[in-house]
């Protein structure tokens, strides 16, 4: 096992990203109401607002604010109904100033909107294939970029988890996804990295995609790790609702760190914080020997 390599992403208006240290902990605050892991608890504005500060009580680094769910199967959702359930949320979280906000979105006029609120990260699930301007509205407002890799859209990604080698298709389409942004005028010091995981990816694609993880740090970016919940846990653990899913996502927050994650975004905040630093010290155990 090798030293992860650090990295500090500029943001707008604050400090540094400093990434490559200890892992940091992004939590999921899901303002949507068919959220598949917390049921659509955070609708509610106040809730959600509520909610993401109470994480940041826990330990989360990061807030990942997102009004459209992405689980595979789901609806569109207009970007006028997107903007009215994420902006309060993003306003009033940024105005707290302890953490940086990222908006979890892949329409430019919810980024720009989102940013014009105190956003300072676009985690982008598309990887920059669903609107042509996003690009351009990142690179306009100097935020970072989560550039996650998928094939399709929602409702039809499995017709395209079709693979020969998971990890190294992962990796050559991410570097694609990061030739767009460059090309569009984002540095690519201001990109993160994430590999999708359940994303066009069936079970055995998405453990092959995390055993494989450690093959991505050729492209030479952090890289972010979203296991949470998903639905691959359960051909590991039999069927269990996402709430009891965590015992097995604290198994692939383990699994990320080990294999190079620099930021592993998840929902329960508190627990999955203690799962990271010890996941860490074996991680730095294991570098020392």
């Amino acid at each position: 096992m090798t030293p992860r390599k650090r990295y500090a992403i500029p943001l707008p208006g604050r400090a540094p990203l400093e990434l490559g240290g200890c892992t940091l902990v992004m939590g999921i605050v899901n303002v949507t109401p068919d959220s598949f892991a917390d049921g659509g608890r955070r609708f509610d504005p106040e809730r959600a607002v509520a909610d993401g500060l109470q994480m940041i009580a826990d330990g989360a680094h990061i807030l990942d604010v997102g009004g459209e769910s992405t689980r595979p199967g789901a609806d569109p959702v207009p970007a006028d109904e997107e903007l009215r359930r994420v902006l309060p949320v993003v306003q009033a979280l940024a105005q707290d100033g302890r953490v940086p906000i990222s908006i979890d979105t892949s329409k430019a006029v919810v980024a720009r909107e989102a940013i014009a609120r105190g956003a300072t990260i676009v985690n982008d699930v598309s990887g920059l294939q669903y609107d042509g301007d996003l690009a351009a509205a990142v690179a306009a407002a100097g935020v970072a970029i989560v550039l996650m890799h998928t094939r399709g859209r929602s409702r039809d990604m499995y017709r395209e988890a079709v693979y020969d080698d998971v990890a190294g298709e992962i990796g050559r389409e991410i570097e694609a996804a990061i030739g767009r942004a460059t090309s569009a005028g984002i540095p690519r010091d201001r990109v993160i990295v994430d590999p999708g995981l359940g994303f066009a990816k069936r079970a055995e694609h998405t453990w092959d995609a995390l055993a494989g993880l450690d093959r991505l740090a050729a492209l030479d970016r952090p890289i972010l790790v979203g296991p949470s919940r998903k639905s691959f846990l359960l051909s590991a653990t039999g069927d269990r609702q996402p709430p009891g899913r965590d015992w097995g996502t604290a198994a692939a927050v383990t699994a990320s760190v080990l294999g190079g994650a620099h930021i592993v975004r998840v929902h329960a905040i508190r627990e999955m914080a203690d799962v990271v630093r010890v996941a860490d010290r074996l991680r730095a155990a294991a570098i020392r020997h």
